[in-house]
């Protein structure tokens, strides 16, 4: 069956409902993406039946010229910006730790641990699809340009907002830095950041081998609806995982102005989105999507 896909430009990749049973760990796949030129049979079993039947359903070619410098797969591309943010993962870490610890704590620590955060983040993306996903691990998965101007504008506005905030009202523009409203505010944040990055990774690693920044549009062959994992309660967990993720890290920062703004641009964003990928799941597995949608949640607020 040919298939059409649409590049997917933003954050947000694609991994739910895919069948996560084939990994980089299955024998016959092994790191076949990194041995170019290559003809890769991807094979798929269906959760949803006994038997474990499984069927062929592409064979991609590797490009030997993709892993070139400049290319998709650039190794080099892949290894400088591990490398990168390696540094600034590290760098960030330690100045969090010693504005925290200082006699007298600065709330500034929250920037550098806002960065360090940022890092990770971009790191664990291209992790866990070479991890779970070889062939299609390339200098992409790291998401830190396809995500357009919004995204690193709004982590900027994020990071000004922080430090202004601190300048113009160094004991709070709200609740006192030290009071135990804004210390519950803080540690919430946390927890919410580290809820959803365990959520997000974990359902990219679920989808496995079918994962990829590409949105498909019509229904593979081998394209089955997956409810195990974290997919029993959530239908959509790497939205749900950014979502609070990304709520997360505004408490943290004690930004309320970006807080509000990036709860309603992610709402609307995934509110609109899930939307539309439901219209398709209906259509690729009818009634047996209808039921799985009645006994799963989004976890985002009022979002269906």
């Amino acid at each position: 069956m040919p298939t059409t896909a649409v590049a997917s430009s933003d954050l947000f990749p694609d991994p739910d409902h895919l069948d996560p049973t084939h990994s980089r760990h299955d024998a016959r796949e092994t790191y076949t993406a990194w041995r170019p030129p290559t003809t890769t049979n991807i094979h798929y079993s269906d959760d949803n039946t006994s038997s474990g039947t499984t069927s062929t359903a592409e064979t991609r070619i590797i490009d030997p010229s993709s892993l070139l410098p400049g290319g998709k797969m650039s190794l080099s591309g892949i290894s400088n910006r591990a490398f990168i943010l390696g540094v600034v993962l590290g760098v960030t870490s330690v100045i969090t730790i010693l504005l925290a610890l200082q006699p007298t704590p600065t709330p500034l620590w929250r920037v550098p641990f806002f960065i360090s955060s940022l890092c990770f983040f971009h790191y664990l993306e291209f992790w866990v699809t070479a991890e779970y996903n070889t062939r299609y691990a390339d200098v992409s998965s790291f998401l830190l340009s396809a995500n357009g101007a919004a995204y690193n504008i709004a982590h900027g506005s994020a990071i000004v907002e922080c430090l202004v905030s601190h300048w113009l009202a160094p004991n709070g523009y709200i609740f006192n830095p030290d009071s135990v409203i804004s210390v519950s505010v803080t540690i919430v944040g946390l927890v919410l950041m580290i809820i959803g990055q365990i959520v997000r990774t974990s359902a990219m690693a679920t989808a496995g081998s079918n994962f990829n920044h590409v949105v498909q549009v019509e229904h593979r062959q081998g394209h089955v609806l997956v409810t195990s994992g974290i997919y029993r309660l959530l239908r959509h967990p790497s939205y749900f995982g950014f979502f609070w993720w990304g709520l997360g890290t505004q408490m943290v920062l004690k930004n309320v102005i970006c807080f509000i703004g990036y709860a309603l641009v992610l709402w609307r964003f995934f509110y609109s989105r899930i939307q539309r990928e439901e219209r398709f799941l209906v259509s690729f597995f009818g009634d047996n999507y209808v039921a799985y949608k009645r006994r799963t949640l989004v976890g985002i607020p009022f979002v269906a």
